[in-house]
């Protein structure tokens, strides 16, 4: 029988050992996890932060009895000739096939002063987001600040004005803790939205009290002994109690490359998730695809079923040709999603783009079209054809002829609605369409809960963005056969 070794218990980790075992091939598989904890949701951390979830919410489910797991096992060499890892407590695993899920790690940005006199621990008072143990030392040092103030609110300051800075940012202040945003871009989520987009998210995030400054070049930490601010390019001194750094992840590629694999920005794979080694593989945040990192959920995912198949020998397998990414911001009162490219301004040839502005509700829409399909969008504050527009892009589907339709169904009625409703894509992340979901909810008996439908399904496992997608499908569905 073969011994499949995956390396790193994270999501790609996970759901590759999981796709490996519903093969149903002959293999034995073995998980080896850096972290001393079971494998859980990264994307859902900041929904801890919140408090909206607590540690055994956002653990993934348990893998099928007969799959070894070894957690708080780190793997510090690939020895590529005898076909073994070994581990920090010196174990060695034999190998037939090897996955690398190694993730990635934190990113620091070049600010003076951010570790202590020994140059690699960070200063107290400072954290780097990225696992959770992280999250569990941002809530030790927001007491520890309280404490020190007799009671007063900690004030918080997060360095990165992305996706995780924002979400991070706004689970904060839900707790009732102040935070504010310190991004260097002239404009938040700078990669997915443009100016107009972004300035009506900062106005979005100000009235739900997540305040954020832009165009903020920070320089240096002040405090000898702990964090007590920072200081800006300009000169500006921005006080603060704790420094939460969320500035984006360096793929882990130091294994694969101790090893002798192809690495650039990541461990370079090609269209199967193969490395030069063809016994080896990688998936997820540490894996480069035909020059792109997506260090998204979605992305790891659909690696990780093409891998399975492919080391399962499964006829039919298609070959990864890349994501078509849409990122959606999952945090209560904002409704956000970005896909494509949004920076054409329709001075191209070729490029249609249509924008809505309406700065008194901080709504903005824009949508970019090339060659009769949606090439990119962006969607501030909500649009009832959402999952319309996301399924066009996904599947460069022709728009309609009446481009308006997109951004105001309403002017046509009920009967503008595609064709392809039923098939519209709830879960991007599990690639869950409506149909999926009502098949599931139908008939009498039938459970209509979030969580059977998760269950069933899988979607809202993922990053959890479609969740009020879900919500609102329960809420319009009839009354079940059989209900009085």
């Amino acid at each position: 029988m073969r011994h499949v070794v995956v390396v790193g218990n994270g999501m790609a980790g996970h759901r590759i050992a999981s796709e490996l075992h519903a093969g149903g091939s002959e293999v034995r598989i073995t998980v080896l996890g850096a972290e001393p904890h079971a494998a859980y949701n990264r994307v859902l951390l900041t929904n801890l932060l919140a408090g909206k979830a607590d540690e055994r919410s956002i653990r993934l489910p348990d893998l099928p009895p007969g799959i070894t797991v070894r957690t708080g096992v780190a793997v510090t060499a690939v020895d590529r000739v005898a076909r073994t890892v070994t581990a920090a407590d010196g174990s060695v695993t034999g190998y037939d096939t090897l996955v690398l899920a190694t993730g990635g790690s934190a990113l620091l940005p070049p600010v003076k002063g951010l570790h202590g006199d020994d140059g690699v621990r960070l200063l107290p008072g400072i954290v780097v987001l990225r696992t959770l143990d992280d999250c569990q030392e941002v809530f030790r040092l927001v007491e520890g600040a309280e404490r020190r103030t007799d009671g007063d609110s900690a004030r918080v300051l997060v360095l990165g004005g992305g996706l995780l800075g924002l979400e991070a940012a706004r689970g904060l202040v839900q707790r009732g803790i102040g935070a504010e945003i310190l991004q260097g871009g002239e404009w938040l989520m700078s990669r997915q939205l443009d100016g107009a987009g972004g300035r009506a998210l900062r106005a979005s995030l100000a009235e739900l009290g997540v305040a954020a400054r832009v165009g903020v070049q920070v320089e240096s930490v002040v405090g000898d002994s702990r964090f007590e601010g920072v200081r800006c390019a300009d000169g500006q001194l921005v006080p603060g109690d704790v420094l939460v750094v969320a500035c984006g992840m360096r793929p882990a590629t130091a294994l694969a490359a101790a090893a002798g694999l192809p690495v650039g920005r990541g461990i370079v794979v090609d269209d199967r998730m193969r490395t030069a080694d063809p016994r080896i593989f990688a998936i997820g945040d540490c894996a480069e695809h035909r020059g792109t990192l997506y260090g998204l959920v979605q992305p790891a995912w659909e690696q990780a079923r093409v891998a399975a198949r492919t080391i399962a020998a499964l006829p039919g397998t298609e070959p990864y040709r890349g994501t078509r990414v849409v990122t959606r911001l999952k945090t209560t009162g904002i409704d956000l999603a970005t896909m494509g490219e949004v920076g054409a301004d329709g001075s191209d040839d070729g490029d249609e783009v249509l924008t809505y502005l309406d700065s008194s509700r901080n709504v903005y829409q824009k949508l970019v079209i090339r060659d009769g399909r949606v090439a990119g969008a962006i969607l501030v504050g909500g649009s009832a054809t959402v999952g319309t527009i996301t399924q066009l892009f996904d599947r460069r589907a022709a728009v309609p002829q009446d481009r308006r339709l997109l951004l105001f169904p309403e002017l046509a009625g009920a009967a503008a609605r595609t064709t392809a409703a039923a098939d519209e894509l709830v879960c991007l992340c599990n690639g869950v369409p409506r149909s999926e979901i009502l098949r599931h909810c139908a008939g009498a008996g039938a459970a209509r809960s979030v969580a059977s439908v998760a269950a069933s399904t899988r979607a809202t496992t993922g990053c959890g963005g479609c969740r009020p997608l879900v919500e609102e499908l329960l809420a319009g569905l009839p009354p079940a056969d059989g209900a009085g």
